[in-house]
């Protein structure tokens, strides 16, 4: 028989988890059981933990090679946060720089003021705005006086026709597209809105009209918050980057508790609980908590449980890919406005989006620098001619001189590329999830945990984590 690959395991092997995958969900998940005195072995493929949480330096520039912040409004990273003891590093984006600009005909259109998502809640803003034609903006007005349904929506349907349903299409060819572009990396023809935009089908439901439904909670908040303090920023992050959440998480798990650059190769079941092999050794823990892609989770699965293992198979992924672009504020002939700007698919070459991350986030960029993250959908692994860093490199600048007449080369070059991490809530998720639960309610012991289900920012990320560690400890 193999040797254990973990030797150096304590206490009670009733209280062992295995966890594989040690990106924020994995460690979520290994520092919930730790704290409660059990013990997690995690497992992950790559060399390092933290997933696509990755902090790195160019030129005494802060380099975000996946997410650069999280949404304030969902509280599970921030509680994380203070528990860990890094309150003090919070920081918030820059607010009052805030402003986002979207390509229409070639050319950079500012976001018109007091959209939340993509339902507009101000007049004069959408009268004034570019982006959007003189029959879009009359649609769009004409949605206020949509009433509620007798009959709730019976079925899934996918984001962009419950937009055009409201809107039309050019309001999802300009606005839904490119906003969900950048978080999903998907097709808003696909998307399911009932697991993208819950709230707003909610409010479907109760109103009839986004745009008055939105209004009306706007009104609700507006008395909620009286003479409390006003909201803080949108976005959230943390001072020497995210990278550090996973270090400090790391650290307070403690280092022998993982396994890095190791592939679980089988699952099975044992008398005790399962046994995990690699191509090094195996592991006997009572309990598994699978933290990777569900297309991960599914090949772990297919010996114990096939019809589960076939759900998580057919939830899509995509990939992605981040270039970071060093310049001398001097080589630009003016500085960058705002916080960046998205590219519609009608409008799109490579790029997806682009950040500027001097506005956006303060003493992450020396003075006189500037940096620009770009980000690059699915195309990046669809496409030969993408799959070339090089290559890549030059389609972005391509895109820059394009969209912004930017000719000068850059002081630095970084890419980051994150093949299948991006899960896709196609229609009928809900239900697909719905059904996945259930198969897993008959395999005692495993637990789910990822980007794949209900959620996949960080924050959802974290709290997904948390919920299977709890389950253990059930």
């Amino acid at each position: 028989m193999a040797a254990s690959i973990a030797p150096h395991t304590v206490g009670s092997p009733s209280k062992r988890v295995a966890i594989v995958g040690a990106g924020i969900s994995g460690l979520s998940a290994a520092y919930t059981l730790k704290k409660a005195g059990w013990e997690p072995i995690l497992f992950d493929v790559r060399p390092r933990a933290g997933g696509v949480l990755e902090t790195t330096c160019i030129d005494d520039c802060l380099v975000e090679g996946g997410p650069d912040s999280y949404l304030a409004q969902k509280p599970w990273a921030t509680s994380l946060i203070r528990e860990l003891g890094m309150a003090g590093d919070l920081i918030g984006s820059n607010d009052e720089k805030r402003k986002t600009y979207i390509v229409r005909n070639g050319r950079l259109v500012p976001m018109p003021d007091g959209l939340l998502m993509m339902v507009p809640t101000r007049v004069m803003p959408m009268i004034g705005t570019r982006l959007l034609s003189w029959p879009a903006k009359l649609r769009m007005g004409l949605e206020l006086l949509r009433a509620a349904p007798a009959q709730p929506r019976s079925e899934d349907v996918s984001v962009a026709d419950f937009f055009r349903d409201h809107y039309d299409q050019e309001a999802v060819d300009y606005l839904a597209e490119p906003l969900l572009a950048g978080v999903y990396g998907g097709d808003p023809e696909r998307m399911s809105a009932t697991s993208v935009l819950s709230r707003f089908v909610e409010l479907e439901r109760e109103y009839g009209s986004l745009s008055r439904g939105v209004l009306a909670e706007k009104r609700k908040r507006a008395a909620n918050a009286s003479g409390n303090p006003a909201a803080g920023p949108l976005f959230r992050t943390l001072r020497k980057g995210l990278g550090t959440l996973a270090e400090q998480l790391m650290g307070a798990i403690g280092a022998r508790h993982f396994h890095l650059g190791e592939r679980i190769e089988t699952l099975e079941r044992t008398g005790g609980g399962f046994r995990l092999r690699t191509r090094t050794g195996e592991c006997e823990a009572a309990q598994v908590v699978l933290a990777t892609p569900a297309h991960g989770a599914a090949a772990l699965l297919r010996t114990l449980d096939p019809p589960a293992a076939d759900l998580l198979d057919q939830i899509r992924y995509h990939s992605s890919a981040t270039v970071a672009l060093l310049y001398k504020m001097s080589q630009l002939s003016r500085p960058p406005i705002g916080f960046g700007f998205l590219v519609p698919r009608r409008e799109r070459r490579t790029m997806v989006a682009a950040t500027y991350v001097q506005n956006k986030f303060s003493d992450r960029v020396p003075a006189g620098s500037a940096l620009f993250r770009c980000f690059v959908g699915n195309a990046s692994e669809e496409e030969a001619r993408l799959r070339d860093d090089g290559a890549l490199v030059e389609a972005i600048l391509a895109d820059l001189r394009w969209l912004t007449g930017l000719k000068a080369e850059p002081e630095a070059v970084r890419v980051f590329r994150w093949p299948r991490a991006m899960a896709q809530y196609e229609v009928g998720h809900a239900k697909r999830i719905k059904e996945i639960r259930e198969r897993m309610s008959a395999l005692p012991g495993v637990h789910l945990a990822g980007n794949a289900y209900e959620g996949i920012g960080i924050p959802d990320c974290v709290r997904t984590g948390q919920l299977a560690g709890e389950a253990c400890l059930r």
